[in-house]
């Protein structure tokens, strides 16, 4: 057995992979601005410097641990070393700290406080303010920039993107776009993951709150609610709840008192996804045309796939988002029954994710000039709202949501977790394919949170070949696959944040946590587990919609309000022309 000694306490080594994993392995809180698991090493920030006996400084992030080290955490030139660190980096910030939307989730600041920065040494870094990008959904912030690097490696290594990079050298040295374009002139596809991610509040979400306020407050517009699934695992975070509560009644309580008319739930139109999209499956299945089928939830990888991959645009579902979806009925049918025109409801979503910002803006969902979600706010920035209002969030009673948008079933929910759109569709095609009900409702074989992971199933006579990616980059290793005839699948699902929704950029900014986000997971299959139905099909609710309105999954009725179409995008992500073969 190796072992090692931190500040006089002796560690057992385990297969960790630096001096950082053992010393936090021992309970000590080393600090880090530049380090993230689930990223290369970087090395830039200097703080988690600790002392080595016979070797002396050096970085604990990318110093690999050898038995019989002694190191020291905390001595005298340490603390000194990491204030000396902090202030060169402030000095290179813009410290409007409470006008910042990060303040209270900064790491820089969090650091500031606890090493006890109040007089700074060094004079500010920069004589003039550098420009601030507004162009896109994110809000790009190079003044406050302390040159971490980790925008520049989520969006290379997690996303295969790479919109961000260093250019220029030394005290000039920034993080920039090619050419210095505008966010929304690059391949960006509003992840977000770069905001998530980065410690100081020069990624932020663009905010829209003082939008959401203004609907709420007008009298003459009817305010309709949505909220997406892994919402409800979440933003009790916000409020000191831990993350996997559930929260869904809260949260419904919280937005009636703050105005909304009604509030739904958008599992409700991930229930009718699984029917439209196993539909569509079974059609191509028989046909063999454009085959793998790609789910097409996420909008994030939809444009990914617009911009990169064009000649896979005809393999995607054709299904809208469930998001657009529960938008679209809601202003071309629902509508009707309350006796309003599509412009005197306005449909705001709560969402984890960015892209479903950008989304919303396509004119593919917008009707007569009137778009089928007027706007979307995040976690984040609803949580933003109930603070404001004053509302005590913890102690809210639980309400159930407003019908006829309001009964779900598990399969629905667990569409915020990777693996829960393929385990939904599975649970409704194993009945079809065997005519015979299915008891057990859990496929665990595609239930897991690695990046890219594939299995075989057998049903009745029929074996299906799935995949199940999180993460861009593993989408374009798996697409590269697929080009090259290495690989072959009847259906892929496809989530571009790791982990699926649950790990969305628009969530508490502790998303960016893989335990975190395994809890929030955990939290969608107790509430599928929980509930009283757990297959699409049998939701009572969704039966009489299609009867109502729809007919039946597939019919023009519900091509007319739930699918869509894809377009190529060029270079600078401008739409080209549609390509032909989409249905």
């Amino acid at each position: 057995m190796s072992w090692l000694m931190v500040n006089g306490q002796s560690v057992v080594l385990n297969g960790e992979k630096s001096v950082l994993d053992v010393v936090r392995k021992a309970g000590i809180d080393l600090p880090t601005l530049c380090y993230h698991p689930e990223l290369t090493i970087h090395g830039a920030c200097r703080l988690c410097m600790v002392e080595i006996e016979g070797r002396g400084i050096v970085a604990a992030c990318h110093t690999p641990p050898e038995a019989g080290m002694v190191i020291s955490t905390n001595s005298a030139v340490l603390r000194r070393l990491r204030k000396m660190a902090l202030e060169l980096l402030l000095s290179r910030h813009d410290r409007e700290c409470t006008s910042c939307s990060r303040s209270g989730h900064c790491s820089l600041q969090d650091l500031s406080y606890r090493f006890g920065i109040t007089d700074l040494r060094f004079k500010q870094e920069h004589d003039k303010q550098l420009p601030i990008d507004r162009s896109s959904i994110i809000l790009r912030d190079p003044n406050k920039c302390i040159l971490c690097g980790e925008c520049v490696r989520i969006c290379g290594e997690i996303q295969g993107i790479g919109v961000y990079d260093f250019v220029h050298r030394g005290a000039k040295m920034v993080v920039d776009t090619a050419f210095g374009q505008h966010l929304a002139e690059t391949d960006c596809v509003h992840c977000g993951q770069c905001a998530a991610i980065c410690p100081t509040g020069a990624l932020v979400i663009k905010p829209q709150i003082n939008e959401a306020w203004a609907a709420l407050n007008d009298p003459t517009k009817t305010v309709i609610i949505q909220i997406a699934p892994a919402v409800r695992v979440s933003i009790g975070e916000e409020f000191n709840l831990p993350p996997g509560q559930s929260t869904m009644g809260q949260l419904i309580s919280a937005l009636r008192s703050m105005g909304a008319s009604k509030v739904f739930d958008t599992s409700f139109a991930a229930d009718i996804t699984v029917l439209e999209e196993t539909k569509e499956f079974f059609q191509r299945v028989e046909s063999g045309e454009n085959m793998p089928q790609f789910t097409s939830c996420c909008p994030a990888w939809v444009k990914y796939a617009e911009q990169s991959y064009p000649e896979y645009l005809s393999h995607l579902s054709s299904c809208r988002s469930p998001q657009q979806m529960l938008g679209s009925l809601v202003k071309k049918h629902y509508a009707k029954e309350l006796g309003k025109k599509p412009e005197e409801l306005f449909m705001i979503s709560i969402m984890p994710c960015t892209a479903k910002k950008f989304e919303a803006s396509r004119e593919e969902f917008t009707t007569s000039g009137v778009p089928d979600v007027d706007l979307v706010i995040t976690t984040q920035e609803l949580a933003h709202m109930i603070k404001e209002a004053g509302i005590d969030f913890a102690s809210l009673p639980t309400t159930p949501p407003d019908q006829p948008f309001g009964f779900v079933t598990g399969a629905g929910v667990i569409f915020g977790v990777t693996g829960g759109v393929s385990e939904a569709v599975l649970r409704l095609g194993y009945e079809l394919i065997t005519e015979q009900e299915l008891e057990d409702v859990v496929f665990s074989e595609v239930r897991g949170y690695s990046g890219l992971r594939s299995c075989e199933l057998t049903i009745k006579d029929r074996t299906l070949r799935l995949a199940v990616v999180n993460g861009l980059a593993n989408a374009k290793t798996l697409l590269e696959d697929l080009k090259s005839g290495k690989a072959q699948y009847d259906l892929v699902e496809v989530m571009a944040c790791p982990g699926g929704c649950i790990g969305g950029a628009g969530q508490p900014i502790t998303n960016v946590n893989r335990q975190v986000r395994h809890e929030r997971g955990a939290g969608l299959y107790l509430d599928d587990k929980a509930g009283p139905v757990q297959k699409s099909q049998q939701n009572p609710a969704v039966l009489e919609v299609y009867q109502k309105w729809l007919k039946e999954p597939g019919s023009a009725e519900a091509h007319e309000a739930l699918h869509t179409t894809y377009r190529e995008r060029d270079a600078r992500c401008k739409i080209t022309q549609p390509l032909p073969g989409k249905v």
